[in-house]
Formats: structure tokens, sequence, C-alpha cells
């Protein structure tokens, strides 16, 4: 995978390989995603490449996915780890706030993580981040190592669906009450 040298850059392949993988779950009409922007406010806008090279956030931004599979609501943020341990401060209490409110309307919430030292993709249910935000909010640690992950939602590419949540997402509907 690619080496970024700046952290603004970081995700964005992950970020592609989602965009992609949404593209042909549309295609197939397996479900409608969309990518949530950033609201921002431009600073400074360079005037012969018409870009901009400063600006800050309007406010803090919820998820990066959010969008409905087979009707049902979904929303997902996309996570990358270098190590194989996860930092919780990664995840934004604004974020998991969300998350919570979104589960508590009936859609279902979840993290993609990629863990880029092994090129390996994990779904996290919303109730398993749960579980590692609450235990270190009573104290315990504040991050979750690659061996707590449940093997049964590694994301394994396939039929030209490079990050195919769909089968993770299967199988968290499954395991709900």
């Amino acid at each position: 995978m690619a080496t970024w040298s700046t952290r603004g850059l970081r995700g964005s392949t992950l970020e592609e390989l989602i965009n992609r993988t949404n593209e042909v779950y549309l295609e197939k009409g397996l479900a409608l995603i969309q990518k949530v922007p950033t609201p921002i406010t431009p600073i400074k806008i360079d005037k012969e490449s018409r870009h901009i090279t400063l600006a800050y956030f309007d406010k803090k931004s919820t998820v990066d996915y959010i969008g409905a599979v087979q009707g049902i609501p979904v929303c997902f943020d996309a996570k990358e780890c270098t190590v194989d341990t996860f930092a919780l401060q990664n995840i934004h209490p604004h974020q998991v706030e969300f998350m919570t409110q979104f589960e508590r309307q009936g859609g279902i919430a979840f993290l993609l993580l990629f863990f880029t030292a092994r090129n390996e993709l994990f779904y996290l249910p919303y109730k398993d981040m749960m579980k590692f935000w609450n235990r270190a909010g009573q104290g315990g640690r504040k991050s979750f190592r690659y061996a707590e992950l449940d093997q049964n939602y590694y994301l394994e590419p396939h039929g030209g669906i490079l990050v195919p949540y769909l089968d993770a997402l299967q199988k968290d509907l499954e395991t709900r009450d």
C-alpha cells in the first residue's frame, strides 16, 4: 500500500477503496452510501489554481459515510492504524454520540478499520466499539489490540468488491436481538 508523508493524506487510499466499493454496491442495486462532506470555511484561495490553501472546519463532522442498505439505515466511519494497537483517541466523542443516536433510531453503525502494516480490513460492530469505548471510560485501556477483534469480521476482497462490508453487516444483523 501507499506511504504518506503527511497526516492529511492518511486515509485517502482507504477512502478511495470504500468509494469504489460503494459504486459497485450502487451499480448492483445493493446499497446507496454517500460520503459525508466535512463543512469548511476557506481562508485563503490560490487565485491561479483556484485551490483552497487554508481553511478551517465549520463544525465537527459526524461520520464518514451514511446511507441505506436494502432499506436499513447505516452509518460508518473509516479509520486507519499503522500498528496492532488502535488508540481510541482516534474516535471522537461526538462521533460516538452520533453513532449511539443513530443506533437508537434503528440504524446500524460501525467502523471500518484498516491495519496498514498487515494490509487487513475489519468491520467493527457498534457493540464491540462501545465495549472498548466503555472500558476506557471506566479507567481501562485507552486502546484495543488487533488480537481483540472478532476474526469473523475480517473483510476479504472478492468479486471486484474491495471493501466487502455488506458481508460483515449481514453477520452483524444476525447477532442482534
